[in-house]
């Protein structure tokens, strides 16, 4: 791996833990990186209705530990109108802890089924307001419309917009799309700004998303496949267990 990759932890590792709890793991495992989780209902280290308070307690945090923030993940409900508005508080988010890019998905964390057309009237208007912030937004692998880098950048070519990109995530392409990380990056490597390394246990649908190196990611391979396809923006573990 080339040092042009910044490589961070995810304070949704640390789901049922504080974020000074997160903050301070993920310090203490070496990492000088990190992706926060700002997401209603399910991981809310930065809520989105932080004020100058809140967000400067956050900012102090991670200078004590010398942790600089490359994404902050924001999912939400894309294809409803409060989904749109949480998008939107996050991007804020982005903007006032200086962070450039916003992880979100189709659906948000839990949504089973995607309403297509109402994503699509909805994610324009995110990215504009994104755009307008020099934020980017990077879409998820996960859920249906994007459960392989093939099939969201078919997505993202409908979007067509300049600052909506694909976060990879390599567990969730199993999970959601039942390819292998290493078959599917090429598809969608030039559109990558983002990636998660996320392991995988059982086969299939089943919730298991161990340490890294504890279940059958090859993650020597994918990191060639990143490199070779020169890929340089920033990677984060995350670590989600058994549910």
């Amino acid at each position: 791996m080339s040092m042009k990759n910044r490589l961070g932890g995810h304070t949704n590792s640390y789901h049922t833990y504080s974020l000074e709890e997160a903050l301070e793991g993920i310090s203490a495992a070496g990492f000088k990186f990190v992706e926060l989780g700002a997401v209603k209902g399910w991981t809310e280290h930065v809520p989105l209705d932080a004020d100058g308070k809140t967000l400067a307690q956050i900012q102090r945090m991670l200078n004590k530990l010398a942790l600089i923030p490359v994404s902050l993940s924001g999912h939400s409900d894309l294809t409803t109108e409060p989904g749109l508005e949480d998008g939107k508080k996050a991007i804020d988010l982005c903007e006032h802890l200086g962070i450039d890019l916003m992880n979100t998905a189709v659906g948000g964390h839990s949504s089973q089924h995607e309403d297509e057309a109402g994503f699509m009237g909805n994610i324009h208007q995110l990215a504009d307001y994104a755009a307008e912030r020099n934020i980017m937004i990077g879409l998820e692998i996960h859920g249906e419309l994007t459960n392989t880098g093939k099939n969201a950048v078919a997505v993202i070519e409908r979007i067509n917009r300049p600052n909506v990109r694909v976060n990879y995530d390599t567990a969730n392409c199993e999970f959601y799309g039942d390819v292998k990380a290493v078959d599917d990056l090429p598809n969608c490597i030039d559109m990558m700004v983002h990636c998660h390394l996320k392991d995988k246990g059982a086969e299939g649908r089943v919730w298991d998303f161990p340490a890294i190196g504890k279940g059958h990611v090859n993650f020597k391979k994918v990191l060639k496949v990143l490199k070779k396809g020169g890929y340089t923006g920033p990677l984060t573990v995350e670590i989600e267990f058994s549910g």
